[in-house]
């Protein structure tokens, strides 16, 4: 069996739709853009003018951000611009009896209900089906993105020096921002679709009676990719996904990373100079078409674009949260190999497996972490594995258990790094 398992043959970008708003191809089309804009786009005086801004702004000005757009924009590149089949019912049927297994085995190891009064709900799903309820889910966060970047400050024209263009450039986040932000999201969860096996691909929880998501397609591609036993396989990520399910089922947990994500959102600052800082040195008469080219590329950056910086706020919260994330994979890392060494044959090859799929991600998987306050990266999964490995050697499972017996038990960022600490605190009389 290969280490590496093959790669598919799309791009790894998933703003590449709106790169060819900034091709060769395009400049040269829309050279005499400005005489048609007539210099009125979004009160900006000439910004119109410019070739490629000018068409990237009557692009957006129909895009009202929302839900919708970033919908439609996932649907598509989820599935990659082609129909999807619809989930065979004889798959579902097996899925779900699966789950059911996975449930009992779940608040057996665990003492924590997957689901409250009626039997966990699944939802199996191809692409465009994962889409759509990620974007639903993630609404009340993208939102507060929204909310947070249309919120910068109105660029200061009078403090922009002599030059005309940058000044007229400027404010070019704030106008387009929440319409790019739309897109920027809708291809995030897009890109997401195209690798997630289940729900928590990132550990977000989801809203409160949400059921267990399942991306059959991946997880049956994944498999034939790594040569893994399908029913072995389909088995693990309900597993997984049963263990996230009960984790973000106890409210304090929930409710504490939910928190943390919210707050990260709405603390972006915007900085209304960005373009500017990029033209800083562009000469568009003596520099060539290398510095056009150039240009293009970092205007063509969702960062760029956004305009979007972390705040001090944010770096605040980055180490509390970064934190609890550990924690939490850590417990449920723990869980499987407790739960999953029992029931599943080819257990430690799946488990190798699937670890090195979670932290291969791409460049857009990063940027979707960087805008919810996420670091997912292999030291951070190694530090949540070290906490909970040193809980159970000095205390058992039961004490790693006492995570979601009070809201007060959640551990700091030092006692994430020295289980010790965290044991010695949760020990001491209230």
């Amino acid at each position: 069996m290969s280490e590496v398992p093959p790669t598919g043959d799309g791009p790894d970008d998933p703003f590449e739709g709106l790169e060819d708003l900034f091709s060769a191809e395009r400049l040269e089309e829309l050279g005499s853009a400005g005489d048609e804009a007539g210099g009125g786009l979004g009160g900006l005086g000439g910004l119109g003018d410019m070739p490629v801004i000018g068409d990237l702004m009557r692009a957006l000005q129909g895009a009202s951000p929302g839900s919708s757009h970033a919908r439609e924009v996932g649907r598509a590149i989820a599935s990659g611009g082609s129909s999807e089949p619809n989930i065979d019912p004889t798959d579902r049927i097996a899925l779900e009896q699966l789950v059911r297994v996975a449930e009992l085995q779940v608040s057996n190891a665990t003492g924590l209900q997957p689901s409250r009064g009626a039997p966990l709900r699944v939802e199996v799903v191809n692409r465009v089906g994962w889409s759509d309820r990620t974007v639903a889910d993630y609404g009340e966060l993208f939102s507060a993105l929204g909310e947070s970047i249309a919120a910068g400050p109105d660029p200061d024209f009078d403090d922009t020096g002599a030059d005309p263009m940058t000044a007229m450039l400027a404010g070019i986040s704030r106008m387009i921002g929440p319409a790019m932000l739309s897109l920027t999201t809708g291809a995030m969860v897009g890109r997401l679709a195209q690798h997630a096996l289940g729900g928590y691909v990132l550990p977000v929880p989801r809203p409160t009676g949400s059921p267990m998501l399942i991306a059959l397609p991946n997880v049956d591609d994944f498999g034939r990719q790594w040569s893994l036993d399908v029913d072995d396989l389909r088995l693990w990520v309900c597993l997984h996904e049963a263990v996230y399910h009960a984790v973000f089922g106890v409210e304090h947990v929930r409710d504490a990373v939910n928190d943390l994500l919210l707050r990260h959102a709405s603390s972006f600052e915007t900085n209304p100079r960005r373009v500017e800082e990029l033209l800083d040195g562009f000469d568009p008469l003596s520099g060539g078409p290398e510095a056009l080219a150039a240009l293009q590329q970092e205007l063509g950056s969702p960062d760029a674009l956004l305009g979007a910086v972390r705040s001090e706020a944010q770096e605040a919260l980055l180490p509390q949260a970064t934190a609890l994330v550990a924690a939490i994979t850590g417990y449920v890392d723990h869980t499987m190999d407790h739960i999953g060494a029992q029931l599943i044959g080819s257990y430690s090859r799946l488990a190798e497996a699937l670890r090195r799929h979670r932290v291969e991600a791409s460049e857009s998987d990063r940027f979707v972490e960087r805008l919810l306050g996420l670091e997912l990266d292999q030291d951070q999964y190694e530090r949540g594995a070290a906490f909970a490995a040193g809980v159970v050697e000095r205390v058992g499972p039961e004490g790693l258990r006492r995570l979601f017996t009070d809201p007060a038990n959640l551990p700091t960022p030092a006692e994430v790094d020295a289980a010790g600490l965290w044991l010695a605190r949760i020990d001491l009389p209230r």
